[in-house]
């Protein structure tokens, strides 16, 4: 089933906004995870630096996405089914995946600066701390960012569940709205 309206998916921009976001995500939460098993010295400072970088993506694509939900509305949801309960459920995950979209870079920034590290700007501009150095305070920041990051791939992954379960199981297009047109086209072809 091809849908054309203009009203049933999201813009390409929506769509890269999205994607690139996951990618992002998924790469920063696992240079995250593997920071402390990289060997000391350049290759860790280059996974540090990597990561980081990808944390200012993050909210980069964060920005770019709520500006442009501004010029593109999001188009209306697909009916769930479920009632209002379930839908209010998931514009609640919604909000929540985007506040921890900032959050997890936000806390991250804490803790560069409470190890009196300066924030790098994509490479071109180094931010330094407004803070002394104090370890007591990195490390509790440490481990909130740790725990936020887990909890936004947590969301995403039932996200991405939840998605799953619409497109194989209610066979309904909330999968599609989020896809490129040809991918729809293709799935349309295999079924032929």
């Amino acid at each position: 089933m091809s849908v054309s309206s203009a009203n049933f998916r999201y813009s390409p921009a929506s769509q890269l906004f999205h994607w690139a976001s996951v990618l992002f995500v998924g790469a920063a939460w696992g240079l995250g995870l593997l920071g402390d098993e990289l060997p000391k010295g350049s290759i860790r400072h280059m996974g540090e630096f990597a990561h980081i970088i990808l944390g200012e993506m993050v909210v980069l694509l964060l920005v770019l996405r709520l500006v442009w939900r501004f010029v593109d509305p999001a188009p209306r949801p697909e009916p769930s089914g479920f009632g209002p309960l379930v839908d209010i459920a998931a514009k609640l995950a919604h909000l929540t995946l985007y506040g921890l979209l900032l959050a997890v870079p936000a806390v991250g920034l804490v803790t560069l600066f409470q190890g009196g590290e300066s924030l790098s700007l994509f490479g071109f501009y180094d931010i330094p701390s407004p803070w002394p150095k104090n370890r007591e305070l990195k490390h509790y920041a440490k481990e909130f960012h740790e725990f936020l990051a887990h909890g936004l791939i947590a969301l995403a992954a039932l996200h991405a569940a939840a998605a799953l379960v619409h497109d194989r199981i209610l066979r309904d297009r909330t999968l599609m709205r989020m896809l490129p047109a040809f991918v729809e086209n293709l799935s349309d072809r295999r079924q032929i």
